[in-house]
């Protein structure tokens, strides 16, 4: 979807603020809107823009997460915490953002001794777990899994709609539970494709076959079917 496409879907969201919680949310936007809309890379776009590229790295994360709401200034991590040094919780965000991700006891015993060293006082536990806790799972979820789980899961996809029968078809691939044996003689699990029509979702047709299932071989399966057209 298009990115003003998407800030178009969430201002109602965005409405709910107030009118300078809004003007800074367009604000950090105008930084994302040449790498979102023109292919700038986010590095060159923070850099034209004056924001270090750590921040407009959350920008973004949070605006594919929730849209242009996402980008209103989030509350302090250590909101409801006793008042810990902002580099403190920069670090604690930074090693909870990791992979593999320190265990929060490993982080708390190193928060105390880098408090002890900048004569700080030492992070009690529960804040130490309450900063990663209240991490945003979108940005959680890109550290630790990468960007093909976050897409999946937090990035708005167009989704094309038939407006009759037979517009469009989409395949479904599915494993099955069972074995037969190949041209070899070697018990092998067979791949079941179905074919549904997206504006009624009945089955336009199916097969069974042996190997991986890929575009080839259904384009090659569809020039054998009837015309439906």
């Amino acid at each position: 979807m298009h990115a003003m496409d998407q800030e178009h879907n969430r201002e109602p969201a965005l409405a709910a603020y107030t009118e300078a919680e809004r003007h800074e949310a367009m604000r950090r936007f105008a930084v994302l809107r040449p790498h979102l809309n023109e292919g700038v890379s986010l590095p060159e776009a923070a850099r034209d823009a004056g924001v270090p590229l750590r921040s407009v790295q959350r920008w973004l994360v949070r605006y594919r997460a929730t849209g242009v709401a996402g980008l209103v200034r989030a509350p302090r991590s250590d909101t409801g915490h006793r008042k810990l040094p902002a580099e403190l919780v920069e670090v604690i965000e930074g090693l909870a953002l990791r992979k593999p991700r320190p265990s929060v006891a490993a982080m708390h015993r190193r928060m105390c001794e880098l408090a002890t060293q900048r004569q700080w006082t030492p992070p009690s536990y529960s804040s130490v777990y309450g900063i990663v806790r209240d991490l945003p799972p979108a940005m959680v979820t890109l550290a630790q899994e990468g960007p093909v789980a976050f897409r999946d899961r937090y990035e708005l996809l167009y989704r094309h709609r038939a407006e009759g029968p037979n517009a469009i078809w989409q395949a479904d691939h599915t494993l099955l539970d069972i074995l037969v044996l190949d041209a070899n003689g070697a018990a092998v699990r067979p791949w079941l494709t179905l074919i549904l029509d997206d504006y009624s979702r009945a089955v336009a047709g199916y097969t069974l076959f042996l190997g991986a299932p890929s575009h080839r071989g259904i384009r090659a399966w569809r020039a054998t079917w009837p015309n439906t057209s």
